[in-house]
């Protein structure tokens, strides 16, 4: 899981008449976590436009569970679980006051385009890069996974029959899901 923060001060122009953040605020913020994450890994949007690649949002999702008000510090972390899969990647947000208390979640579903055809693309090699767990340019908190025993088959004297035969899957498995040695 990679993990980035960033500070945002609420000015008096974001806020609606009780004094609250507005909440179409809240996808501008999203949107600044996800640049800053980008530039601190040395990727630029405006490369990747010149490169022929847009990044539209398909989809949006936020949750309010507080609100936070005019003049509060706050600290909006963007968390990708997962790496980017085919030609959508996923970004969760959540965002927190100066007392560390939970006020927004959300996230976007991010699809990498073809800006000439306006049709879906892989992921570009330089995005995937990264923000894959082995980049020295990263900050991945993973769990690693010990590797599993190697399964050997008890040694039978006796021939089997056909109702006695060794179930499929045999020991204990792990899922990797990335590499070897990173579990999500």
């Amino acid at each position: 899981m990679y993990q980035s923060d960033i500070q945002i001060r609420v000015r008096y122009a974001e806020t609606d008449q009780m004094g609250y953040v507005y909440h179409g605020n809240y996808a501008a913020y999203f949107e600044v976590a996800r640049t800053e994450s980008f530039r601190q890994l040395g990727i630029r949007y405006k490369d990747l436009e010149t490169e022929g690649v847009g990044m539209p949002v398909g989809e949006l999702r936020t949750r309010f569970r507080r609100p936070a008000r005019y003049d509060d510090l706050l600290t909006v972390r963007l968390l990708l679980k997962q790496p980017a899969e085919g030609s959508r990647v996923l970004f969760e947000y959540e965002i927190y006051n100066e007392a560390q208390e939970l006020l927004t979640e959300g996230h976007t579903l991010m699809v990498f385009v073809n800006t000439s055809t306006g049709r879906p693309c892989p992921c570009p090699i330089a995005f995937r890069s990264a923000w894959h767990p082995t980049s020295p340019k990263t900050r991945w908190t993973a769990r690693c996974c010990p590797r599993p025993a190697p399964f050997r088959p008890m040694r039978r004297h006796r021939p089997r029959s056909a109702s006695s035969a060794r179930r499929p899957g045999g020991g204990g498995q792990c899922t990797f899901t990335a590499t070897p040695a990173v579990c999500w």
